[in-house]
């Protein structure tokens, strides 16, 4: 995530802010170029400070779940990123509204990343190739799980609640378990079927990287959930869960990917550079790139391993857990590859 500016006052501002701390300006998103816009307070319009072109607030900043803005005469209520939900929890319920926030947060930074990607984000709502979010509770439909089915993509609301969520990650033997994680997965089952299945070049080299999606889902996940992972799956799986099928490989793959563009663009635009101290030690690099304009993934990844190394550190030394507590294996490389190539025309066409 890059860092965002007041128009008004110069002053930083996160992703989801309101309104600057420091000048009382309001402060809303333009996802079209990515920018952060301010607008004076005073008044009933939205001019903006740099611009002064009018804008609009997505109908569910009245919820306080969005800050991103759309242009005042167009015929849209809702923001990308919020026409994308075709469910949302009842918000009469005070534990469902926080849940949801906390799920609006992570969506948000997913369409951000996304769409600085280049992918096409249509709504199924309006368009049978898209797809969506149902925020669901369980306890009505016992049935329902977390998922992707057809472009329906579903996430519990029990997952907003960290205490929950905790529990599950242990039960699941999980070193790592978070909203933005859950759909960085989800949403790359959704674009197996855009990126993949329609395309037999791809999907070749697909087979050859991840195996063959063919073999009967539901029963590798039943012999999965049976015996477990197998024997040594660190090398060639990110996760145990990986190694159920080549579609869960592929998401769980898809999700680190977009972790480690995510952590090195951040560590891009606060200017993180890692240089230990001891000349010997080999754990040092420059973030001096933004990695969704780099073609080369090995520069990537040997990037991002000092770099993790060093913010995991940082969580230790505060005892929290890591940040990252994942080693990245010469497999694991070889299927983040395999997506950086597949995506690269994607953001060619974007800029």
């Amino acid at each position: 995530m890059k860092i965002f500016q007041c128009g008004h006052c110069a002053q930083s501002l996160f992703f989801e802010s309101y309104k600057c701390d420091n000048c009382g300006h309001l402060s809303g998103f333009r996802d079209e170029d990515r920018k952060m816009l301010t607008f004076d307070p005073i008044g009933d319009t939205l001019i903006s400070d740099r611009e002064k072109i009018e804008y609009k607030y997505c109908k569910n900043k009245e919820y306080d779940v969005c800050n991103w803005l759309i242009e005042k005469d167009s015929p849209e209520e809702f923001c990308q990123a919020c026409q994308l939900n075709r469910t949302i929890p009842n918000l009469s319920d005070e534990e469902n509204f926080e849940k949801w926030q906390h799920l609006e947060v992570a969506k948000h930074r997913l369409i951000y990343q996304l769409q600085k990607i280049g992918l096409d984000l249509e709504s199924k709502l309006g368009n049978e190739e898209g797809f969506c979010f149902d925020f669901v509770v369980q306890k009505h439909d016992p049935k329902l799980m977390t998922g992707h089915a057809n472009g329906v993509i579903t996430i519990l609301l029990k997952e907003a609640d960290s205490v929950l969520r905790e529990k599950m990650r242990k039960q699941m033997l999980e070193p790592y378990r978070t909203l933005i994680g859950h759909l960085r997965h989800e949403v790359g089952h959704y674009f197996w079927d855009r990126l993949i299945y329609t395309n037999k070049k791809a999907l070749k080299e697909y087979r050859a990287i991840f195996g063959n999606e063919r073999l009967n889902y539901g029963d590798s996940l039943q012999e999965y959930y049976k015996k477990g992972a197998p024997e040594n799956w660190q090398e060639s799986f990110i996760s145990r869960y990986a190694t159920s099928h080549s579609w869960e490989d592929w998401a769980e793959t898809w999700a680190h990917y977009l972790h480690i563009m995510d952590m090195l663009e951040t560590a891009y635009f606060f200017g993180l550079n890692v240089k230990p101290i001891d000349k010997a030690n080999t754990l040092q690099a420059s973030v001096s790139f933004d990695p969704y304009t780099e073609k080369d993934f090995d520069v990537i990844i040997e990037t991002c391993v000092p770099l993790s190394f060093a913010v995991n550190s940082m969580n230790r030394a505060m005892g929290v857990p890591d940040v990252y507590p994942f080693i990245i294996t010469p497999n694991m490389v070889k299927k983040m590859k395999f997506i950086h190539k597949l995506l690269l025309p994607k953001r060619a066409k974007k800029s």
